[in-house]
């Protein structure tokens, strides 16, 4: 029982609609490390309109470029590409490319003038990284072959976009300027906007979520090793 939204046949599934879109993109001459970079270079198109506290446009490029990272996976597979080299270089620039989303969205959170609001981003990231560590040391040990780790766990990276997508949006709709209208008590309290709320909000469900996710994997390797 991995614990998983994201199952083996669903993983399979959306590999199926990304092949013909990634070899289409092969086809234009595009290879799988460019586009690893395109979608690292997206994704920080991503972490700078947060920093700028445009999170709708954030959502929408996180979202874009979460699932541009299918391609160049999809596109070495299909067309005999594959390579340790650019396993390595896609999983780095996947970490580097979360990591700077994170940045951006503490350093739009800070902009905002609330209190205390620089603290959800750190968390989330910390809890996040710590998801993909323990599959990359467990897969290196040995544990769980191939790719198996990425379905193990309530919340890895598919699910953390997601959520993180929806924490955006919210935040673009919802508005996470201070009102001064809301002095009194009203919806969200003096200098606390509800986009704000909302997305710290989802940045505690990431962290959160991803602390047990880490122990569930940690218990999937003990299981294995026992």
């Amino acid at each position: 029982m991995t614990g998983s939204f994201v199952s083996p046949a669903m993983r399979d599934r959306v590999r199926g609609f990304a092949t013909p879109i990634a070899t289409g993109l092969g086809r234009l001459g595009l290879t799988p490390n460019a586009l690893t970079l395109i979608g690292f270079l997206g994704t920080c198109l991503g972490a700078w309109a947060a920093a700028s506290q445009l999170w709708l446009l954030a959502g929408v490029l996180v979202l874009a470029f979460g699932i541009f990272d299918l391609f160049d996976g999809t596109l070495a597979r299909a067309t005999g590409q594959a390579t340790k080299l650019g396993a390595f270089l896609d999983s780095t620039f996947d970490r580097a490319g979360e990591a700077i989303v994170y940045v951006g969205i503490a350093i739009g959170l800070v902009g905002t003038g609330v209190a205390g609001t620089e603290l959800f981003a750190p968390a989330a990231m910390a809890a996040a990284f710590l998801v993909s560590y323990t599959r990359a040391k467990s897969e290196a040990l040995g544990f769980t072959s191939g790719t198996g780790m990425a379905a193990v766990g309530l919340m890895p990276r598919e699910v953390r976009l997601v959520v993180l997508t929806v924490g955006l949006v919210l935040a673009g709709v919802l508005g996470t300027s201070p009102n001064p209208a809301n002095a009194a008590g009203g919806a969200g309290g003096a200098g606390f906007p509800p986009g704000v709320l909302a997305l710290e909000l989802v940045l505690g469900v990431i962290a959160v979520g991803a602390l047990f996710t880490t122990v569930q994997r940690i218990r999937h390797v003990m299981a294995q090793a026992g």
